[in-house]
């Protein structure tokens, strides 16, 4: 948390707290910087802020006074939104990603399951057959918003679940974060709020840095999801223009919203007229019978733009992705020409000729049960070898799991060790701006079982062990 907003935050807890009534004046720009040891710049900028959330408010000629509180309204817990103006977080994700990179490091930090588990001989296959029918007309055939047969298979799945979806509101992309990118330009301009989750997928804050957007975190639960309290106090205070979550089996935390909620969070959204930029990867890898609705099923009103891909279900290296754009996807089409142009033609020629084997539900009931059964097997392994105190929250989906260290260990400190031993893990300030999952790190539990892995994982034990040596013998003595 930056300077400016500490202060703020320590403004809030007073007002909170009734050190500071409705009415009361607060002390000048001057006095705040004598008291505060702070710049003026600062508290000029902690005051702007309290302003602009309607906390305080300011008399011409007279000072910043506290804002009286509308009937009814209860106060909001500060953790719960966090506003940053100024999203920067590319240059950690990218020295924590191209640590992990290196082919003997074992990658508890990928963020894709094991490439071995998907039908590359098949796929290859198709790519081969396509390759060979391909003419001069496919790249024009295939610019966007992509091939018609891959749009039409992706409407059909869409219908499976009960959801009308027209394969004109599909726009083929290169990847699902390109349709993310591409569908949060489409309905924000620079200097605009973006809500997120927090913790989020580290992309989204990367695509808020790009596009000069400005970010406001909601609180999210590790198994409830995103509080929608917070979330329409945050609608209530700001003028959000879009908010982009995970619906199904988050990233990094793993829930999966229920129906009910998603009923909830697309009715809030629609009353204050902000899109829904849903990101919807992982719904494929679902456990149990019931594949999960995504959002956009309740959506009524034409506010939600649904993106997935075939990246973590089916093959990474295509690049295929989409968006369900509904009134949205000629101006996404319009943004696609004039960055990437188009998405890979043969990519998406290779896949319609894999889609029509009929062997993709197949490829995924395979898929789900084995990516269950190796992340209980990982699960196992951590509770074997980890300290007590550190706690392994676990989701019914996925292939992720969230660790918690004990306070105050650091999971940066623990990735930076594990390094040195040739052991990669995603620490939770790769997920947001603030300090508050400084504790967690994300765990891929995709890899096949085996010693290396279970070695690996009593070396992550054996460093955090050491770390609580470490902490515990700076502790007073009682």
């Amino acid at each position: 948390m930056k300077k400016y907003q500490r202060l703020a935050q320590q403004i809030i807890s007073q007002i909170e707290l009734g050190v500071w009534q409705p009415g009361d004046k607060l002390p000048s720009l001057r006095e705040q910087v004598v008291s505060s040891g702070m710049s003026f710049m600062t508290v000029g900028h902690a005051y702007q802020m309290l302003e602009s959330q309607g906390r305080i408010v300011a008399r011409p000629q007279s000072g910043y006074y506290v804002a009286a509180r509308p009937t009814g309204q209860q106060p909001m817990p500060p953790a719960q939104v966090m506003r940053d103006e100024a999203v920067d977080i590319n240059t950690y994700i990218f020295d924590v990603l191209q640590a992990s990179r290196d082919p003997s490091v074992v990658p508890f930090a990928s963020a894709f399951p094991d490439p071995r588990l998907f039908p590359l001989q098949q796929l290859n296959r198709s790519l081969a057959n396509v390759s060979k029918t391909a003419t001069a007309m496919s790249v024009i055939e295939n610019l966007p918003p992509g091939n018609v047969d891959l749009r039409h298979a992706i409407a059909r799945r869409y219908a499976q679940q009960g959801m009308n979806i027209s394969p004109d509101e599909i726009v083929i992309t290169a990847g699902a974060l390109e349709a993310l990118n591409l569908s949060l330009q489409a309905v924000t301009e620079p200097g605009d709020w973006v809500i997120v989750e927090n913790p989020c997928f580290y992309g989204a804050l990367q695509a808020l840095e790009r596009l000069k957007l400005k970010a406001l975190s909601v609180a999210t639960d590790v198994h409830e999801g995103i509080d929608l309290n917070a979330l329409a106090q945050a609608l209530n205070d700001y003028p959000v223009k879009a908010c982009w979550l995970m619906t199904n089996g988050q990233n990094p935390l793993g829930f999966t919203l229920s129906a009910d909620k998603k009923a909830q969070l697309v009715a809030l959204l629609t009353q204050h007229n902000v899109t829904l930029i849903e990101d919807d990867v992982y719904s494929e890898l679902y456990y149990g019978r019931e594949k999960p609705l995504p959002a956009k099923a309740w959506d009524r009103a034409d506010m939600t733009l649904h993106c997935s891909s075939f990246s973590k279900c089916l093959v990474a290296g295509f690049r295929i992705g989409w968006v369900a754009a509904g009134k949205h996807a000629r101006r996404i089409q319009q943004l696609q020409l004039m960055s990437t142009l188009s998405t890979s033609s043969p990519m998406q020629l290779a896949l319609v000729d894999y889609l029509a084997t009929k062997r993709y539900d197949a490829h995924l009931r395979r898929l789900r049960r084995t990516l269950a059964e190796r992340k209980q097997l990982a699960w196992q392994a951590l509770l074997r070898h980890m300290p007590a105190e550190v706690k392994i929250h676990h989701s019914d989906s996925g292939y992720f799991l969230w660790l918690e260290l004990p306070a105050p260990l650091d999971a940066g400190e623990l990735s930076a060790q594990a390094l040195a031993h040739h052991i990669s893990i995603a620490p939770g300030k790769m997920f947001s701006t603030s300090d508050t999952w400084t504790p967690f790190f994300r765990f891929n539990t995709s890899w096949v079982w085996g010693e290396r892995e279970e070695q690996a994982v009593a070396q992550l034990a054996a460093i955090i062990y050491g770390m609580l040596t470490h902490h515990n013998a700076y502790l007073p003595a009682p």
